[in-house]
């Protein structure tokens, strides 16, 4: 395409301009930032990698990233240590269902140069540059094991649950400094930012590798609740005990560990999953009351033994279109996955899905992508038809899927 004399006389002018001002001054104009590209993450547990796709439309693959580049370094640590050693392989034999667990979640930079993910295995955060392939910083949790992760709406912010210690790490997403923690319940979990980043909630899952499942056992689950935190000071603001609510609800007989979850747009509903249940409810934030509850179809090939469902999950991820309107829910154990109106709680289709283990939102937000850990691909499902659209390869046991962003052409980093 041809420029006019005008436009090229105008960069002309603005040429000369800089290199007078770089003259004059001794500094350098700073650059004009680099176009970013919309994409999706995919983490690939089992495997340490991250695969990149579009996140609307074809959902086609644009590039993968090793998050484990260092993986020898890390492994010689363990080793070398008794203590860390017999939780290496206890989150093997355990969550890990036989795998290391080389990558929980993920969310990138606010420029798009790199990607931080915590990686429970290795106990830690790390942030991968996406030119090069190579670690940046590296943050260990206190205890064991890392889990999931939440980032603040500037994009400025990353909180990790470490789930042995009962503590939630906030870091700087940039240099990897922690800003501040807080206690939480047993076995801290899902972490959602609310209010414009003002609060920060948890959800604490309690203990879900014993085969002590039945409810009688329940009392060696540990303390589940969720803690709401100041996202400046850390201070608590209040604890969410669901059990109370659960009972006044009449649902006793619910546990009361609280999975994933999904706020309305105007955060006054929060709608839940439970361990055990195929099905999730719906809490009021403001008069402190579970208000209704969807039980979901059972497969009937999928056993009842509640100590074969995945780290006591029956169904696990749930996500909501951006008008509030739909939910979008991973049935887990039952190997689908379905559409639900939010004022009439009708489910449309069960999309057939194998191991369905997390739900979140396409980028224009027309689409629910969830992650098939049991046949390696991810899957969009019409959020106004409930109709499966495709499904797109992807590596070994997808998890956690985020929407992140990648310098524009970009396609994988050059080295790792």
């Amino acid at each position: 395409m041809r420029t006019s004399p005008s436009s090229r006389r105008r960069r002309s002018y603005l040429s000369c301009l800089a290199a007078a001002l770089l003259l004059t001054t001794g500094a350098a104009v700073p650059a004009a930032p680099a176009a970013l590209r919309e994409v999706m993450f995919v983490g690939n547990n089992w495997a340490g990698t991250a695969d990149v796709i579009e996140s609307r439309g074809s959902f086609a693959h644009v590039g993968r990233v090793n998050i484990i580049p260092d993986k020898d370094d890390r492994l010689r640590e363990i080793y070398l240590n008794p203590i860390k050693l017999a939780f290496f392989l206890g989150i093997r034999n355990g969550p890990g269902e036989g795998h290391d667990q080389f990558v929980d979640d993920m969310y990138t930079t606010p420029d798009g140069s790199s990607v931080v993910a915590s990686r429970p295995s290795f106990a830690d955060v790390v942030s991968i540059d996406l030119t090069t392939g190579r670690v940046n910083w590296r943050f260990p949790v206190s205890g064991f094991r890392s889990d999931h992760m939440a980032v603040s709406p500037d994009g400025r912010r990353v909180a990790v649950s470490a789930s042995t210690s009962n503590t939630v790490h906030v870091l700087d997403i940039v240099t990897g400094q922690q800003v501040g923690s807080f206690t939480a319940g047993d076995k801290p979990h899902e972490n959602v930012f609310t209010d414009g980043g003002r609060y920060l909630w948890n959800m604490s899952i309690g203990e879900v590798n014993t085969d002590l499942d039945d409810p009688g056992w329940d009392f060696t689950k540990g303390d589940r609740h969720i803690t709401v935190v100041d996202a400046a000071t850390f201070q608590q603001v209040k604890v969410i005990d669901m059990r109370p609510r659960l009972d006044a609800f009449g649902r006793r007989d619910l546990s009361d560990a609280v999975r994933p979850v999904a706020f309305t747009p105007d955060e006054s509903k929060l709608y839940f999953q439970v361990s055990f249940f195929n099905g999730f409810l719906e809490y009021d934030v403001a008069s402190d009351k579970i208000t209704r509850l969807k039980e979901l179809p059972k497969n009937p090939a999928t056993s009842d033994d509640r100590t074969t469902f995945v780290n006591d999950s029956r169904h696990h991820g749930m996500s909501m279109n951006p008008a509030g309107t739909k939910l979008c829910i991973a049935g887990t154990m039952d190997d689908y996955a379905t559409v639900v109106d939010r004022a009439t709680l009708q489910q449309g289709t069960l999309v057939p899905a194998v191991k369905p283990y997390w739900a979140t939102v396409s980028g224009d937000g027309s689409a629910c992508v969830i992650s098939e850990a049991g046949t390696d691909q991810v899957t969009a499902i019409d959020f106004a038809t409930g109709q499966k659209r495709l499904s797109v390869p992807v590596g070994d046991h997808p998890q956690r899927v985020r929407i992140g962003h990648v310098p524009e052409g970009w396609t994988g980093p050059a080295a790792g």
